[in-house]
């Protein structure tokens, strides 16, 4: 197992430890569990890097790195619910483009065609992550400004995820064949 892929796998195994702090009340839990978060964050960056400057791109690297960003959004999401944080349809929205990407890039696959990442989920990403980052440390430093940057975050995070998913299917439709 090459580097890379350890790295993805310590994300994964990160994604617990996050959870046991994101839903205790422990002191100061919700910053640790952001610090947790944050740096699970940069291993995606850093698994990926690796993997491609080392031409050390694997079928395990693929499956695992893209699976382990969604659980780690997905803990992350459904923990803000369960802390009231945030509302559930935004998670439902968030989980179901994941889904149905993740549905059409299965497809596609079994055709022999890879849908690369585009630009506009690379957005979608780096929108989730700072909205989640914000609601994680209660919108610090915006909530001694009296700006809700955390939720304005989440809202363009939100409509980004929508577009998003909409980008990818239009540009890949034609995945489906004859059966639209």
């Amino acid at each position: 197992m090459n580097l890379a892929n350890k790295i993805t796998i310590v994300r994964v195994l990160l994604i617990p430890l996050y959870l046991v702090f994101a839903l205790t009340n422990l002191p100061n839990g919700q910053y640790i569990s952001a610090a947790i978060f944050i740096i699970a964050t940069l291993t995606d960056t850093l698994d990926g890097y690796i993997a491609r400057s080392r031409n050390q791109i694997t079928d395990f690297g693929k499956f695992m790195d893209p699976l382990a960003d969604k659980l780690l959004v997905m803990a992350a999401l459904i923990a803000l619910v369960d802390k009231g944080r945030i509302h559930a349809i935004i998670p439902i929205i968030i989980l179901t483009r994941e889904f149905l990407i993740t549905g059409l890039r299965s497809l596609a696959a079994s055709k022999g065609v890879v849908i690369a990442a585009s630009w506009w989920g690379k957005l979608k990403t780096v929108t989730q992550m700072i909205a989640l980052i914000l609601l994680m440390i209660g919108n610090f430093p915006f909530r001694d400004l009296n700006i809700p940057m955390d939720n304005i975050m989440l809202y363009i995070a939100t409509v980004v995820t929508i577009i998003s998913g909409y980008d990818y299917i239009v540009k890949n439709i034609h995945v489906f064949g004859k059966e639209l």
